[in-house]
């Protein structure tokens, strides 16, 4: 029997240096690819995020005194680094996570993204100034920073996730803690020390480690100000509802099911290129794929002959391999749950057209492979519709007119991500008005908005107000202040009204 050699331990990072755990708990990383364990992760206690936060709460005073520009600088470097070191994020992504290559500097590319509009948030700091409101009397308001902001982070975007929060939020004067997925802890670390390497003050940003013990420590703790979360929905009204209890400001986006609709007079083979694309790749674990289509009349069983054809096709292996297209699912737990789910669909009638479990990738059969699934004929009472499944099956139902299809879509609990493929105009025009969804394509089946504009669902995909990144994300980072002055040139009556201003 052979013993796998010692692997190196995910550290902490917090106070601008690598810090060891003080607890025992730990969980592991594996390659999905192979099922290996190439790391082992602490998980944190509530002493150590107790500490990651006060040195965040300390080093606040001085970043928010910085002034935005010179903020604007360090993530301006931080940029470039990110821009150097793209494919060594990206591999250690695929290693972890198992994307491919080129789906992993996707999101490192996205991450960047966000980082771009941060520099310029100094702009969108500006508050506003009335004269004379009142005789003598001038307003004017600003944007001020909350203090320490904690962002927890899922899995299956362990770059581009961390980035739609922390630069938004040190360009707004936070300071931030860091909870990445346990599942792929490393491409945060990555991100950390090249912040560093920026000139980004220790304690400004931190990173730990955990489970729900660790989450739950950051919901409570006194002295967190804000939480961003991104995960499924009943992690998601946790968050909310534990942090909000606690008096802290929560933006928390949660699963989805989101829907393409394919009317009749749709460019068919283009709408199936798309779905193919939008439903497997990433093995279907991204928030914004495509996981159910809604066929309306004839054009049922021409896309669905379409999406066969194509994920009969789809190479499925490591993602560090040339050409592969579809990677493995993030852990064999996950495996056996979608496998489970496929199960399910059979069991409960629908046409299963494609199936992916039998799928075997030679040399890596410990891996997490699925491939591409397929299901016909699905209606909205089958667990396989009902449920976020977060892997590549793909279900089809039908519909005999667009105003039922518009019903299906809007009856879902969920509302993250929809898209119509037609080529008429008035159709997409009604659909994006019809549609009970946050984020809409037309032709597009994977709405991701870029990052000057702000990523959000409705309905059970968000808790809170605000989204992402974008103007709401500086929204969400600031709190407004409104001054009111007058300087008089004599001394004032006592008077115990209401001030009128006149």
């Amino acid at each position: 029997m052979t013993t796998q050699a010692a692997v190196p331990t995910v550290p902490f990072w917090v106070n601008g240096r690598r810090v060891a755990a003080a607890g025992k708990r730990e969980g592991v990383v594996t390659d999905s690819a192979t099922g290996r364990t190439v790391r082992t992760v602490p998980f944190a206690t509530a002493g150590d995020v107790d500490a990651a936060v006060r040195d965040a709460r300390a080093a606040f005073p001085a970043w928010r005194d910085t002034t935005p520009l010179r903020r604007a600088r360090i993530l301006m470097r931080f940029r470039d680094l990110l821009e150097q070191r793209k494919g060594d994020i990206a591999r250690v992504v695929t290693e972890e996570h198992g994307k491919t290559l080129a789906d992993a500097a996707g999101s490192v590319q996205r991450g960047l993204e966000v980082v771009e509009f941060a520099t310029g948030i100094p702009h969108l700091l500006k508050g506003e100034h009335a004269e004379d409101v009142g005789a003598g009397v001038d307003s004017h308001s600003t944007r001020q920073p909350l203090g320490v902001c904690a962002g927890i982070t899922p899995f299956n975007f362990p770059i581009m996730c961390p980035m739609w929060m922390a630069p938004v939020a040190l360009a707004c004067g936070n300071t931030f803690v860091l909870k990445p997925s346990e599942k792929d802890p490393s491409a945060s670390m990555m991100a950390a020390e090249l912040l560093d390497e920026a000139g980004l003050p220790a304690g400004v940003f931190n990173v730990v480690h955990g489970d729900r013990e660790t989450v739950d420590a950051l919901l409570t703790h006194p002295d967190v100000a804000a939480v961003s979360f991104v995960g499924s929905t009943p992690v998601a009204r946790h968050v909310y509802e534990t942090a909000t209890a606690h008096g802290k400001r929560v933006q928390a986006l949660g699963g989805a099911k989101n829907h393409a609709v394919v009317l009749p007079d749709a460019d068919l083979d283009a709408a199936a290129d798309a779905l193919i694309g939008a439903a497997y790749g990433s093995a279907g674990e991204r928030c914004m794929a495509i996981s159910a289509v809604v066929a309306v009349g004839e054009a049922g069983d021409a896309i669905v002959s379409r999406i066969r054809d194509r994920a009969a096709a789809v190479r499925v292996g490591p993602g560090r391999r040339e050409g592969v297209e579809m990677g493995p699912l993030i852990t064999r737990e996950h495996l056996d749950r979608v496998a489970g789910y496929v199960d399910l669909g059979e069991q409960a009638g629908a046409d299963l057209v494609v199936d992916g479990r039998g799928v075997r990738v030679e040399g890596h059969e410990d891996g997490y492979f699925l491939g591409p699934t397929l299901f016909d004929r699905v209606t909205v009472d089958m667990p396989i519709y009902r449920d976020e499944i977060f892997g590549p099956v793909l279900v089809v139902l039908r519909a005999d007119t667009y105003d039922e299809a518009i019903d299906i879509v809007n009856r879902n609990p969920y509302g993250n991500g929809t898209a119509v493929f037609t080529r008429s105009g008035d159709a997409a025009r009604r659909f994006t008005r019809d549609i009970q969804v946050g984020m809409v394509g037309v032709n597009v089946p994977i709405p991701v908005p870029m990052a000057f504009f702000s990523f959000g669902g409705w309905k059970g995909s968000l808790f809170g107000d605000l989204h992402v990144h974008g103007e709401d994300g500086v929204r969400f980072y600031t709190r407004t202040k409104v001054v009111t002055t007058r300087w008089p040139d004599r001394p004032e009556a006592v008077s115990l009204s209401m001030p009128t201003l006149k």
